[in-house]
């Protein structure tokens, strides 16, 4: 079901806790949302629906993707840039990584572990950011 984006600053720096089966539908939840905003949205973190779960949808270019509990683990080829989010108004300077390796777990909650680079990085970092409480 395609929900409401949170826009609460309070609420968005909270840190997220870990996703578990029952929170699958969230997941559901948050790739409907994601495809109604596709036109100027590429991933979404639980917390940007008003959910406090480790859950990100990320899009993949050809098809969006759900992570439940994500963890870079690695991370290379630091650079700056300029993001914008659903969430906030305008854009804003941050640090990325060109290349990320992450731990998740897909919507079967089996364990998943992937390199990304580029764009889809950089989607990935910033919304894992969401999960900690950090928004640009």
């Amino acid at each position: 079901m395609v929900k409401s984006i949170m826009r609460d600053i309070f609420f968005l720096n909270q840190k997220s806790e870990p996703a578990m089966k029952e929170d699958i539908q969230t997941a559901v939840d948050l790739l409907d949302t994601l495809k109604a905003h596709e036109d100027g949205c590429v991933g979404m973190a639980a917390n940007m629906i008003g959910v406090k779960k480790c859950i990100i949808a990320v899009n993949m270019g050809f098809l969006n993707v759900a992570m439940l509990n994500p963890k870079i683990v690695k991370k290379s080829g630091k650079y700056e840039t300029e993001e914008g989010c659903l969430s906030l108004e305008g854009v804003r300077k941050c640090t990325r990584y060109q290349e990320i390796e992450v731990e998740y777990e897909d919507m079967n909650f089996k364990k998943q572990r992937q390199k990304y680079s580029g764009w889809t990085a950089q989607i990935i970092q910033h919304e894992c950011d969401h999960l900690e409480g950090i928004i640009i």
